[in-house]
């Protein structure tokens, strides 16, 4: 394969199997990297990755994040001009009982990806962070130009690591790098430990959903074909840094190096309560509603500004959540054959 193939890791992922596909669409050469963990159901990675696999400019490579020479003989043979980074130990409650997982998939990993791209001159990183660096921040809504230092899991801790490491490397080798805090993606394909496919599942079978917060709980839901519309249009806009800061100003979101980080949400947070009614009504059932109190590691709202977005890109996500969860039952009724 010719070195103009981009790189998407978590090929097989929820959102890089999303962005794989809408850059397949558009005749591009993708090379995507997955290591088929068994965090959820591999079958559902594998059913992905079949459709991926029908275009003749798809290659894929199964590989871990963490295996050092893997990885550097791989990028040392495409030479990537454009690397989107979406693999990752995914998840805030499993980090709490699984910290491993996140130093080998989220530091050791990513490093394995910064050092490919310093060597092998990519012209742009992107990467993925998360809204969960906001952690105990509480003015709403979210700002990438707000500090963001109280993150309130190690899973949130990584990413807002990635954005250090990520930076250190742009500010060193002039690595241009944009970091993306995605904010509650959902959509069709979605993974099974995330809130729409977990309380559909539930009002199907007839379980109850629990409602942490007593239900109390507002989510920045963002649509999957929003994200990937976002990160592709990000692709040609590598960041270039900007003039050095006087005294005092330096800013968050933005840098002397060629980084940037944008939030990528909907920019209207829902009521988690509004969601399950919505999703009641697409299955035709009432879902069985458990209210419990806050879970370590959560918070109550999140809610983006993605202007800095609109800015760069001209687009800001805008599907709506019940135009959003209307495709995502019908991927599910279709998936489970229901």
């Amino acid at each position: 394969m010719s070195n103009d193939a981009v790189l998407v890791t978590g090929a097989a992922g929820f959102i890089g199997f999303h962005v794989a596909q809408r850059l397949l669409q558009a005749g591009r050469r993708v090379v995507g990297l997955d290591s088929i963990n068994n965090y959820y159901d591999p079958k559902l990675k594998d059913a992905r990755l079949s459709l991926l696999k029908n275009d003749p400019n798809f290659d894929f490579v199964k590989l871990d994040l963490a295996d050092r020479s893997g990885m550097k003989a791989l990028f040392d043979k495409h030479r990537f001009p454009v690397v989107i980074h979406l693999a990752a130990q995914a998840g805030v409650r499993y980090s709490i009982d699984h910290p491993h997982a996140y130093v080998d998939a989220n530091l050791e990993g990513f490093t394995n990806v910064l050092e490919g791209c310093r060597h092998n001159d990519c012209r742009h990183l992107l990467f993925a962070s998360s809204s969960s660096v906001y952690g105990a921040n509480t003015k709403l809504p979210f700002s990438v130009h707000d500090n963001v230092d109280h993150p309130i899991s190690l899973y949130a801790a990584s990413k807002k690591a990635n954005e250090l490491m990520a930076h250190a490397y742009s500010h060193l080798y002039r690595l241009p790098s944009t970091g993306l805090r995605f904010f509650t993606v959902y959509g069709p394909w979605g993974r099974p430990d995330m809130a729409m496919f977990i309380f559909a599942k539930a009002i199907v079978e007839g379980k109850p959903i629990k409602l942490f917060n007593h239900g109390n709980m507002r989510r920045d839901f963002t649509y999957i074909d929003d994200i990937a519309e976002a990160i592709v249009r990000l692709i040609d806009h590598a960041p270039k840094g900007k003039d050095a800061p006087g005294a005092a100003a330096l800013d968050p979101g933005t840098s002397t190096a060629p980084w940037r980080i944008f939030n990528i949400g909907n920019n209207n947070p829902e009521e988690l309560m509004k969601v399950v009614a919505i999703l009641e009504k697409e299955f035709g059932r009432s879902a069985i509603k458990e209210m419990l109190p806050m879970q370590p590691g959560d918070v109550p709202a999140t809610y983006a500004d993605v202007d800095d977005l609109m800015r760069e890109v001209g687009f800001r996500p805008s599907t709506s959540i019940e135009h959003g969860i209307a495709k995502f039952a019908t991927w599910y009724r279709d998936y489970h054959q229901l």
